[in-house]
């Protein structure tokens, strides 16, 4: 298929467009900057979003947009104006990309389009799953349902629609994973309190090959949690980081130290819920690290 992704230069885009290239997918990279980049088998860059760009023109014959643009949510604090940033680029971007769909002389079947476990509302008790009806009122919440909304507007034009509820993305180079084992690597990891509070993480291999799994499963569409099936407790997940890196666990964190760091934006650590994959499960994909210490396992012994 040739499949076209926004955001393909990014932490999540570029393990997407190995995935793909892997499985003998054609590739087009939606960018503002296409000369920034060499050309490679396989890939192809198209500019978009500027005054003098006409991305129609390399997109006919597109079956599969994968919408991952938008400025990121982990990087800085959420000032009033970073807060609008966040939500106005995921906005322009969608609307741009089903623009483009809606015009191509022969339209793609299906948008698959980022989104965020931050929809469903933090709890230590409540088990989500894509039939949860539950919806989370903070930033992150608000942010990923006007995200989704957005892109609802394709379904509405007759597109098949994928919303991928992104989970804790573990990567060595990039998402939150740095982060967490810094302390570690420095000898003073602990857990982050309280400690009950869930982290429904997915390695980042396992997001690639679930959105390609929904690319190429045309009786899948709605909303994916692409979440790893054994989501653990800070405390827990804590433990096994240190493990993996041969570090000790034992200097708690405390909240006020995080709200302090980060602002509104330690809401990321300090809140969590509990999200099982129950789409990707029920239509038989297969997670290549369902376990963390596996995921963790490979992140940083597998070179």
């Amino acid at each position: 298929m040739k499949i076209a992704i926004t955001g393909g230069t990014g932490f999540v885009g570029q393990a997407v467009t190995r995935e793909l290239l892997d499985h003998d997918h054609e590739v087009v990279i939606l960018t503002r900057s296409p000369e920034k980049y060499e050309k490679r088998r396989g890939v192809t860059y198209v500019k978009w979003l500027t005054d003098d760009s006409h991305p129609q023109d390399g997109l006919e014959g597109t079956e599969v947009f994968i919408n991952l643009a938008g400025e990121s949510i982990n990087s800085g604090r959420w000032t009033d104006e970073r807060k609008k940033r966040i939500i106005n680029s995921r906005i322009t971007s969608t609307q741009e990309v089903i623009s483009i769909m809606k015009n191509l002389t022969h339209p793609p079947s299906c948008l698959i389009n980022a989104s965020a476990i931050g929809f469903y509302p933090s709890s230590t008790e409540n088990t989500y799953t894509e039939a949860s009806a539950e919806k989370a009122d903070d930033f992150l919440g608000e942010t990923v349902q006007i995200w989704e909304n957005e892109a609802s507007k394709a379904e509405k034009a007759g597109f098949r629609v994928v919303y991928t509820r992104f989970g804790i993305i573990l990567g060595e180079e990039d998402g939150a994973l740095p982060r967490m084992a810094l302390p570690y690597k420095l000898f003073a990891g602990g857990t982050v309190l309280p400690g009950d509070q869930w982290m429904s993480w997915v390695h980042i291999d396992d997001v690639a090959k679930a959105i390609r799994f929904s690319a190429e499963h045309g009786e899948i569409s709605g909303p994916v949690n692409v979440t790893a099936p054994t989501p653990l407790r800070m405390k827990e997940f804590g433990i096994t980081l240190g493990s993996v890196l041969g570090r000790p666990h034992w200097i708690p964190v405390p909240p006020f130290a995080l709200k302090i760091a980060m602002g509104e934006m330690s809401q990321l650590v300090l809140e969590g819920q509990k999200v099982l994959p129950s789409v990707l499960s029920e239509n038989g994909f297969q997670f290549e690290y369902p376990e963390l210490e596996s995921a963790l396992v490979n992140i940083y012994h597998s070179k």
